[in-house]
């Protein structure tokens, strides 16, 4: 996705306070469940990690975020949230255990009709946080996903921290066994049966903020977060007061409600992924026909074997620099492809009315991308054309020894952009908003050699 240069005070509110709320939120947990249960119930709470960073990355390496962006969510949930949600849950369950004078009860209703509506309020903080200041970056529901579902293995480590710790000093304290004990149940039902609680819930609200992000108007920008959010407070609320359910209630809504709504959203995963690099395919075309990408890329950046491919080959040819400069050339021509169809799907909701600063902005960010992509050409075509050809990738007309120019059928009209003629010998002139054909640019063709 397009990246500024890092302003020092927007670098350092963010990590100055998940710094302080990091060593606020770790010292209570501490303190809650002494330091050799804080120490087991770190290490047990980290292994859950990396798989569901892995997942909701995977989902997301169509257009892939900014790692610094997926951290704050992460860094979010796991101190600022979690440190927001100890703090009003506590407060909470007091004030209602003095005012009842049953503890039970308070305790009760306060993880049903409390935690869900503080935690998933806290957790869809960090995701507004991203839509107000980084809208160029939430391009659809596959940003709200990824960023969702970072933000929520955050919070849910740190909970598994607090609960598994609380487990290992009740085990300590009455000597069971490890098969026996609290901390093997907990782990089993919190890391092995249902890791991927938290993040189900709060994916609802990334899906509701991706949807206003595709969206324009007010009423489509704020009542999708909102039924978003509504939705993951229910199904928190569902999945805590499922222990008071009677005896199997537990089982009942894990099998019934969890199990099928996980299933639903992995699906839906899926979906959006296929649909992005689809996408992407259709979108990159337009460049291609005008000269800016060679045919054999855009099936290539629209395959993510094709693309792992080209990283491979690159690294061996080129080094690791090399790799990297092929991965940033697959982020910004996806990036290019996404921010072109918002652009698109904009003017056409918008019509007539469209204001000419949108364009301006467009045309400015379509600038930055195509840039980048022009300074990585050199490194990254040659191999993305290769493995378009290993991965039998090209229709049969294409000849992949012709280089970037080869005679191509007849193509559609194409979309509507516009540019300036390129000079003889110059990088190609940049494509704006208006309602013009894309001249292929007069350059030379890229030699074929790797450079960093």
């Amino acid at each position: 996705m397009l990246a500024r240069t890092p302003d020092p005070v927007r670098v350092c509110v963010p990590v100055t306070l998940l710094t302080a709320t990091g060593f606020t939120i770790l010292e209570l947990v501490r303190e809650q469940t002494g330091t050799a249960g804080f120490l087991v119930g770190l290490g047990l709470a980290l292994l859950p990690v990396p798989p569901l960073m892995a997942a909701f990355r995977w989902l997301g390496r169509a257009a892939p975020a900014p790692w610094r962006q997926l951290m704050f969510c992460f860094g979010w949930g796991a101190c600022t949230a979690a440190l927001i949600a100890i703090l009003a849950n506590s407060f909470a369950t007091e004030w209602m255990a003095a005012a009842t004078t049953d503890p039970f009860d308070a305790d009760r209703f306060g993880s049903v009709a409390i935690a869900p509506v503080v935690e998933e309020s806290a957790k869809a903080a960090a995701l507004l946080l991203v839509f107000a200041f980084r809208r160029r970056q939430f391009t659809g529901p596959a940003d709200g996903f990824v960023l969702a579902g970072f933000t929520a293995t955050g919070f849910a480590c740190t909970e598994n921290v607090l609960y598994l710790g609380n487990a290992f000093e009740e085990d300590l304290a009455k000597g069971t066994g490890v098969l026996d004990s609290m901390t093997a149940a907990t782990f089993f039902v919190r890391a092995v049966l249902s890791p991927f609680a938290h993040p189900l819930f709060t994916v609802l609200t990334g899906l509701g903020f991706g949807m206003a992000a595709a969206g324009a108007g007010r009423a489509r920008r704020v009542g999708p977060p909102l039924l978003g959010l509504g939705l993951a407070m229910g199904l928190h609320a569902l999945w805590n007061g499922s222990s008071h359910f009677g005896e199997y209630g537990f089982y009942a809504v894990y099998g019934c409600v969890m199990v099928p709504a996980f299933a639903l959203l992995l699906g839906l995963a899926v979906r959006i992924r296929r649909h992005r690099l689809r996408a992407v395919a259709a979108e990159l075309s337009v460049y291609a026909r005008a000269g800016w990408l060679g045919p054999a890329e855009v099936p290539a950046l629209a395959s993510m074997p094709a693309r792992s491919l080209a990283r491979a080959l690159a690294r061996r040819s080129g080094g690791r620099p090399a790799a990297r400069a092929v991965s940033r050339y697959a982020a910004d021509a996806a990036a290019l492809a996404l921010l072109r169809r918002h652009a698109r799907q904009a003017r056409q909701t918008a019509g007539p009315d469209r204001d000419p600063a949108l364009d301006r902005e467009f045309a400015v960010q379509e600038r930055e991308l195509l840039d980048r992509l022009w300074l990585r050409r050199a490194t990254a075509a040659p191999v993305l054309a290769r493995a378009a050809v290993l991965e039998e990738l090209l229709p049969p007309w294409y000849d992949p020894l012709a280089g970037p120019h080869t005679p191509r059928p007849p193509q559609a009209t194409q979309e509507p952009l516009a540019t300036r003629p390129a000079p003889p010998f110059a990088r190609p002139a940049t494509p704006a908003p208006a309602p013009m054909a894309v001249p292929p640019p007069r350059a030379p063709a890229l030699s074929a050699s790797v450079r960093p």
